[in-house]
């Protein structure tokens, strides 16, 4: 990664929210509200999600009952719903880059706290099930120990004096405009990870927008660097995805010059959900064919506007002919960098090949070659 050449602000401690900046909470709440509305004989179909982003429970209950007409007060709907989404509080995984973080800052004694709109003992069970968590973090605040709740920026007044720092020495991450606003109140310096796809223009306030944690660099704000990327790629756990070669938008090799094996998203609305749109790259399984070098993009490709999230992987290989139908499986090892948009075509052509090269080499090392053995890759399907 390379070096930022001056710092935007040095700060001196970080405040990070946790729903949807540090724990993928959408699949569970979206899961538990399906189940709720459904006495109502009304359906959740996620609509209001980009309305409760980042509201205190007691908001975000207000607005559900008031848009789907229900027919109790928001304080009944909270009573009803707070036990059953505390029972799959074990469900809830850590964002991609969330765990990377926590230990990266606590292993520099680098003060932190958590400052959630959520009440003090949800925050507290939450974090329960990510090991280390409860000791990483110098203070925890609930939305509950403050009188208002963000966009106030009451909240973060309150763990910078907690921290025993100055407002104006911290740094802010949060997914929320509510939580930007709050931090920029506040007198912080604020980082956006905006948790609503498609959403990052409205972000203006703050100081940076990033797509992931995965692309964080701490030394931009005078925080020591992470040191795990290596020529230019971040090492990931392998996670597995496969399925047969569907035909995508005729653009891979039509307009762009470039063969991608497409994959249908069917079946892994969860997977997408868990990993950042970006460029990935690992192992390629083709059946009946062999193993080959892979990059790919998961996302919603900004220069053409995808309406839905999509898998496409370009095999590093030159191919005679098509082989839609065939069953492919990809061993995802590292990433490159975050979806962006281009200003033209040929510039978006040559950042492709670009990242095909750098997973060409990339793969060629002893941590990421070792992969093509995969068994996935040689699955039970195949050959």
């Amino acid at each position: 990664m390379s070096m930022a050449n001056h710092f935007k602000k040095v700060v001196s401690a970080v405040i990070l929210d946790l729903d949807g900046t540090l724990l993928n909470t959408d699949g569970v709440v979206n899961d538990v509200l399906k189940g709720f509305l459904v006495k109502y004989g009304k359906q959740w179909d996620g609509r209001e999600a980009n309305k409760i982003v980042g509201k205190t429970p007691l908001e975000a209950a207000a607005t559900i009952v008031e848009d789907y007409g229900l027919p109790c007060a928001a304080e009944a709907f909270i009573a009803e719903i707070t036990p059953v989404f505390s029972d799959q509080l074990c469900k809830i995984k850590a964002l991609p880059g969330a765990n990377r973080l926590i230990k990266h800052l606590s292993g520099n004694n680098i003060p932190m706290a958590l400052a959630s709109n959520s009440p003090k003992a949800s925050v507290e069970s939450k974090i329960s099930y990510q090991q280390g968590w409860q000791k990483s973090f110098s203070v925890i605040i609930g939305g509950d120990e403050v009188r208002a709740g963000k966009p106030s920026p009451e909240i973060f007044l309150e763990a910078a004096k907690r921290l025993n720092v100055k407002p104006s020495s911290c740094l802010v991450i949060e997914d929320s405009l509510p939580g930007v606003m709050g931090g920029k109140a506040a007198g912080m310096e604020v980082v956006a990870v905006p948790s609503l796809p498609k959403q990052s223009h409205l972000y203006t306030a703050a100081d940076e927008v990033i797509n992931s944690l995965l692309d964080l660099q701490p030394e931009n704000w005078g925080l020591p660097a992470f040191k795990d990327w290596i020529e230019g790629t971040l090492p990931m756990e392998p996670w597995h995805v496969g399925g047969p070669v569907i035909k995508g938008f005729g653009r891979g090799s039509k307009v762009l010059g470039i063969p991608t094996a497409n994959l249908s998203t069917e079946g892994y609305s969860e997977m997408l959900s868990e990993h950042p749109s970006g460029v990935y790259f690992g192992w390629a399984g083709l059946s009946t064919r062999g193993v080959y070098k892979m990059v790919m993009s998961i996302g919603w490709n900004p220069y053409f506007n995808n309406a839905e999230k999509t898998i496409e992987p370009w095999l590093l290989h030159e191919f005679e002919e098509d082989f839609y139908g065939e069953e492919l499986r990809l061993v995802i090892v590292g990433y490159i960098r975050p979806e962006a948009n281009f200003k033209s075509l040929e510039s978006l052509i040559a950042k492709i090949h670009e990242d095909g090269r750098c997973a060409e080499r990339a793969l060629d090392l002893p941590l990421y070659s070792k992969y093509r053995d995969d068994p996935y890759l040689r699955g039970s399907s195949l050959w």
